[in-house]
């Protein structure tokens, strides 16, 4: 493939992710009534993932945890964001993503394809150190910016207090620290609640 061929597919590519900046999530950003949307979102999880690595109970590859938050939720452009609480669709549309993975990714030169494809499958599929350090960043930063929200989207959605610890708990595979961090948080909101 010539170098002209690859950047053009290249920069198809990076023109495709800029749609991530109009996916908005439910969450809204910390002490405020706007929703983040994913390209926010993936920056902030970035962010956390540097500063809080020595959390990890785990040696990490950084590099492959910022790619994993980068690309995680590219997916959304084609599959939308599905809310973690929600009763009505499963959080786990991994088909209706897998088939964006390849149509987005697919964009880029096969060999950046392949790579960024099989970075999103590890990261989906949370069984090595950094897809659970990864996963575990991805959960805590909504709590954060519920307990900063009154209860953000718990409370709006009358969410069970139950509930959110089984959906959530799924930090402690990468931080049993942040795990805990995390749990006072919920404990908290629930109490005042």
């Amino acid at each position: 493939m010539s170098s002209s061929s690859t950047l053009s597919k290249q920069v198809q590519f990076i023109h495709e992710i800029d749609k991530l900046k109009y996916v908005e999530r439910m969450t809204c950003l910390f002490n405020s009534n706007r929703h983040e949307n994913d390209a926010e979102h993936s920056w902030h999880l970035c962010m956390m993932a540097l500063v809080l690595a020595p959390h990890s109970d785990q040696p990490l590859d950084m590099l492959k945890v910022l790619k994993m938050l980068l690309i995680h939720d590219i997916v959304e452009i084609d599959a939308g964001d599905t809310f973690l609480f929600d009763t009505q669709k499963s959080h786990d549309n991994t088909e209706e993503e897998l088939r964006a993975a390849h149509r987005i990714f697919g964009l880029l030169p096969k060999d950046q394809a392949e790579e960024l494809i099989e970075v999103w499958k590890e990261f989906e599929a949370a069984e090595t150190n950094e897809a659970k350090f990864a996963k575990a960043i991805d959960r805590l930063a909504p709590m954060m910016q519920n307990a900063s929200n009154k209860g953000g989207t718990w409370a709006q959605h009358n969410v069970a207090y139950e509930t959110v610890i089984a959906k959530k708990q799924r930090i402690k595979e990468g931080s049993e620290s942040l795990w805990q961090y995390a749990k006072a948080l919920v404990d908290k909101h629930y109490k005042k609640a």
